[in-house]
């Protein structure tokens, strides 16, 4: 029986899943990393226990599975995208920086009084930013002149994985353009983006940049050795988690949104032609020809993993599971003017960095359930806050599939669709990184001629939620109210950290 194997690499855990053709999931496992902070924010990984972890994550899927690997038609790896991860000039792992490190903050801000910002953007069609592959390599450029004389190949998390795999230096376009390393919309390198960053004559150290299904090596005899593969094992190009994300969601379409309710509120919509003027947080290349338009923050469902594991674990009943008592008690909520407002800044705002979460309105009838209705509710709402940016710049978002740890409460789902006023779908799979990944695996295998045709195989729509035009209108109002408020807050924030 033939399969394909996903892999979809974050910045402390790898998981591999197998996935028939038909997108019924195998067996799944995973590993995780440790995460070294060497000084102030600087947030490194060991490239060598990255492989382990990788290759470990293998194993253990085929063992699972059950699966002789010979019947592994093809893999492709999803990974977080930018940050920054080398090899020397003898190929040997030299440094692997994530996406959360900090340590090139102070350029960008120089970056955005000197102009050069704006030179970037005209050219990549995004702003840069610290976790930036190449606005790391210009930091390191400038301040350790001696490691950047010793980088060899600068590439991504999960090229990382899939040179291990293979042997073969490759990246793909959907990562490569999300990192703003390539001019948009001809997608390739370019000598003029290269210099604003600092990277003049620095082109040699970047990969190649293929299509995410293109075959881009195969498993050597050492990889399938460390990860019970067969050997000859045909390796793709590979995607840039998010986009993954949306492919595993079956967001094919040029229009369609994708919505990730995880730790970062990813939200996505696929475009014929990118944004030139004003671009949003992310624009990648789509399958080849079209484009991915990004709108990003951490402001999703970590603010529940935060509520959780502070206010509602220590003191749950046995008998219940925390997640469970969480979604019964908003679920016996309905909106109305007079509830809390949320603001799921936690961990600072996209536009804010020094944005601080709260709960507004409270009065001594509120009760714990009414605080949980206000978390989703909030959450909800900076998920709309970029949906609407997006059409404010002229995309048309008529429905949405809604991913990540989110979906897979119904009651946080229905409330996604009120608030955002659009039919909101969500999925079977829950490995929604992985399945992309497998998908494009499929696509360079020839199993399916493209995405489109990967998606009607694989991806099943779980559950549909239409918006309640009753509690969309006060949802409405009350986006007002968030809105306000955060404009009011603003030169508040700051003080907090002053």
């Amino acid at each position: 029986m033939a399969c394909l194997l996903g892999l979809d690499a974050g910045n402390t855990m790898v998981k591999a899943v197998l996935f028939s053709i038909d997108g019924v999931e195998l067996a799944v496992a995973e590993k995780g990393g440790s995460t070294r902070h060497p000084r102030p924010g600087h947030v490194e990984r060991d490239l060598d226990e990255l492989w382990a972890c990788a290759a470990a994550a293998i194993r253990g899927c085929i063992a699972r599975a059950g699966i002789d690997p010979a019947e592994i038609a093809a893999i492709g790896c999803a990974g977080h995208g930018n940050g920054l991860y080398a090899l020397d000039h003898d190929r040997q792992p030299l440094m692997g920086i994530q996406s959360i490190d900090v340590r090139a903050g102070g350029l960008v801000e120089r970056w955005n009084r000197d102009g050069t910002t704006d030179r970037i953007c005209r050219l990549a069609l995004q702003r840069p930013w610290a976790a930036q592959l190449p606005t790391l390599l210009s930091h390191i450029r400038e301040t350790d002149p001696e490691t950047f004389a010793r980088i060899g190949t600068a590439f991504t998390c999960k090229d990382y994985i899939a040179f291990r795999l293979t042997g073969e230096v490759a990246s793909d376009e959907t990562d490569m353009s999300g990192a703003a390393c390539l001019k948009l919309p001809e997608g390739r390198y370019d000598d003029e983006l290269l210099a604003a960053y600092g990277l003049e004559g620095c082109g040699g150290i970047l990969p190649p940049v293929h299509r995410s299904s293109a075959v881009t090596g195969r498993v050597t005899a050492r990889a399938a050795a460390d990860a019970g593969l067969a050997a000859g094992t045909p390796v793709v190009g590979g995607l840039f988690d998010v986009i993954a994300s949306a492919l595993g969601s079956g967001v094919v379409r040029t229009g369609a949104a994708s919505l990730v309710a995880g730790t970062w509120s990813i939200n996505q919509v696929i475009v014929d032609e990118p944004i030139r003027d004003n671009p949003p947080f992310i624009t990648s290349v789509y399958e080849g020809t079209r484009f991915m338009e990004v709108e990003a923050s951490a402001t999703s469902a970590a603010n529940l993993e935060w509520f959780m594991r502070e206010w509602v674990a220590p003191e749950a009943d046995a008998a219940e599971r925390p997640y469970d008592m969480v979604n019964r008690l908003a679920g016996t909520v309905r909106p109305s003017a007079d509830l809390p407002i949320f603001h799921p800044f936690l961990f600072g705002a996209g536009d804010d960095a020094a944005a601080r979460a709260g709960f507004f309105g409270l009065a001594g009838w509120h009760q714990r359930a009414h605080l949980m209705f206000a978390l989703f509710e909030g959450v909800a709402f900076g998920h709309r806050a970029h949906v609407d940016n997006l059409r404010h710049r002229g995309i048309t978002v008529a429905d949405a599939v809604l991913s990540g740890g989110g979906a897979r409460s119904r009651v946080w789902s229905q409330i996604f669709a009120d608030v955002l006023n659009l039919p909101v779908t969500v999925t079977r799979c829950q490995e929604t990184g992985a399945l992309g990944a497998a998908m494009v695996a499929g696509v360079g295998a020839g199993i399916f001629p493209d995405f489109a045709a990967a998606a009607a195989r694989m991806v099943v729509v779980d559950r549909a939620h239409e918006p309640d035009a009753a509690a969309a209108e006060i949802h409405d109002r009350r986006y007002g109210v968030y809105t306000t408020l955060v404009e009011a807050l603003r030169p508040h924030w700051k003080r907090w950290g002053s």
